[in-house]
């Protein structure tokens, strides 16, 4: 479910929002393991939703069902004072094999597809909270507005023990697969960072920390046996995606950074505040 001044403001594309609706289900769905297959979807409109907005909206569903080869079931609709979306999506393993979260071992590596921080980077510069050049506000606009899911889970999930999308941020998410019984060490300066955000972060004096726990990143935490590594870097490679290892599951609880200094996040992400 994602909703107006949450998720999404009223004056954004409703193109943008059916983005966001699809990208949050089908990043569910890779970390997971498995393909997308169908979904059902329910709409309560408010009245400033008018004929317009539902042909956009529909046509950028129609345009991902076609990218991504899934396809709606049905749903309802519904009267609201603010825009509200909600669906549940049903995905499928050929292999009968389905990835979950918290298969974890001590030395464990632990690696991030693509890179952090791109859609929390386009909000502040939204929010007018940082300036940038016409093409990085650009950039970073679409990666707020249009945020892509990492699709190659059901690919990968022969090399990996678990794997969870980053919706609610690295440390955050990495937290739940740890799930109180292990610890991680995290080597900081691996962290994967676009070049521009690089420039963004050297130029207003920001912390790594300030992308260690934004949300809406969409891509995925996965946690591999070291013997998987070569296999990894070559499907990397491969499909010319990006896969760094950042750190290794320890024995010892909490997350430190490579120096054992404990990683300290003031808030974790959060939909609700």
């Amino acid at each position: 479910s994602i909703s107006e001044n949450i998720d999404f403001f009223r004056n954004d594309d409703p193109r943008s929002i059916a983005t966001k609706l699809t990208t949050t289900n089908l990043s569910d769905l890779s970390a997971m393991g498995v393909q997308p297959y169908t979904y059902s979807l329910n709409l309560f409109l408010p009245k400033y939703v008018d004929e317009n907005w539902i042909k956009n909206f529909t046509s950028e569903l129609f345009n991902i069902q076609k990218k991504y080869n899934f396809y709606l079931i049905g749903g309802d609709l519904s009267k609201s004072k603010l825009l509200s979306v909600s669906s549940t999506f049903f995905g499928y393993s050929k292999k009968n094999k389905i990835i979950n979260q918290n298969s974890i071992s001590i030395n464990n590596d632990i690696w991030i597809t693509g890179t952090l921080g791109n859609s929390y980077m386009g909000l502040q510069i939204l929010k007018k909270k940082i300036n940038v050049s016409n093409n990085l506000n650009k950039y970073f606009s679409d990666k707020y507005y249009y945020p892509k899911p990492f699709i190659y889970g059901h690919e990968l999930g022969k090399y990996v023990k678990s794997m969870k999308d980053i919706s609610d941020g690295f440390i955050a998410d990495l937290s739940k697969m740890l799930d109180g019984r292990f610890g991680a060490k995290l080597n900081l300066n691996l962290i994967p960072l676009k070049s521009y955000l690089k420039r963004i972060q050297k130029k207003e004096s920001l912390s790594i920390s300030s992308f260690l726990n934004c949300g809406d990143d969409y891509e995925l935490i996965i946690i591999s046996s070291k013997k998987q590594r070569e296999k990894i870097l070559n499907f990397a490679k491969k499909n010319k995606v990006m896969i760094t290892r950042v750190g290794k599951v320890t024995k010892n609880l909490g997350i430190l950074d490579d120096s054992n200094n404990p990683i300290n996040i003031p808030r974790e992400f959060d939909h609700f505040s």
